[in-house]
């Protein structure tokens, strides 16, 4: 990437902590899963507390009309706030965001998204991250830092996807990160395949409608996998080093994985501390 010094940054989480990324004393925010009080609120369990001054576009309210947009503004708290509505498209959300940087010297201002989770629940996967994409394009050479938020909600695919576009995934769980470590420093090769092939593999076992399959059979529900069953074989290994799966008993044969103990969260978790990992690479 052209930019530098961690410009673009993921950060994961029940609740990402975008706020935590935030360097300048003046933000511009947009919010498509936290209402604008919710949001304000929210600056004071920050350390730094709120910023000086902020500019809030609203895509999570309804908007009373769809043809325009006006902006508020609260000289005495340092907020000026354009309410979109959710039914707003991207290009309108980022022309929002770009009028509240018109004039504005380049570095001197920090754009947080609070979660891209809700754009892709509404408008899919590809439409998220293509609007991350556009939000890096437009304004990662003109902020100080771009932070996008994901939080569990999002898919493994977004996750994936949209933290490949990034300077830096940051906010993994640390027990996570410390697995993802371990297994790369003691099995690098397993560890490549799970750094690979995660999302697949998460996809096949949550599409398997078995309760203790070998790798052939989750490999079977998936459609146009990139991986083999060998290879997703090493990455369910992979998972079940991670915390994230189970075997099921002592086995003859191929090994069977006892989806029934799956954990989706840690899965998750594993995933962001993966991300976390190449992108400090």
């Amino acid at each position: 990437m052209d930019r530098s010094n961690d410009a673009g940054r993921l950060f994961c989480g029940g609740q990402p902590s975008v706020r935590d990324g935030v360097a300048s004393d003046r933000v511009v925010s947009v919010l498509f899963g936290t209402d604008v009080e919710a949001w304000r609120s929210g600056w004071e369990r920050r350390p730094a507390g709120p910023p000086t001054r902020e500019a809030v576009v609203d895509v999570n309210g309804i908007a009373r009309s769809e043809a325009t947009a006006s902006t508020q503004v609260v000289p005495n708290n340092g907020l000026a706030y354009t309410v979109l509505g959710r039914d707003a498209g991207s290009e309108r959300v980022l022309d929002a965001v770009d009028d509240h940087l018109d004039g504005v010297p380049s570095g001197t201002v920090d754009v947080v998204i609070d979660d891209v989770a809700p754009v892709a629940a509404r408008d899919g996967v590809d439409a998220a991250v293509a609007f991350a994409d556009r939000l890096l394009e437009r304004f990662g050479d003109r902020a100080n830092r771009v932070a996008i938020g994901c939080s569990f909600e999002g898919s493994a695919e977004l996750l994936s996807r949209v933290g490949g576009r990034v300077d830096a995934v940051v906010g993994a769980d640390a027990d996570a990160t410390a697995a993802v470590e371990r297994l790369s420093r003691d099995d690098p090769t397993t560890f490549g395949y799970v750094r690979h092939h995660w999302v697949e593999a998460k996809r096949g076992i949550e599409t398997c409608d078995r309760n203790y399959p070998q790798s052939k059979q989750v490999h079977a529900a998936l459609t146009d996998p990139e991986t083999t069953p060998r290879t997703l074989g090493a990455t369910l290994s992979g998972l079940v080093t991670l915390g994230a799966l189970e075997t099921w008993g002592d086995t003859v044969g191929p090994t069977r994985y006892d989806l029934t103990a799956y954990r989706p969260e840690r899965t998750w978790a594993v995933g962001a501390a993966l991300e976390a990992y190449v992108s400090e690479e």
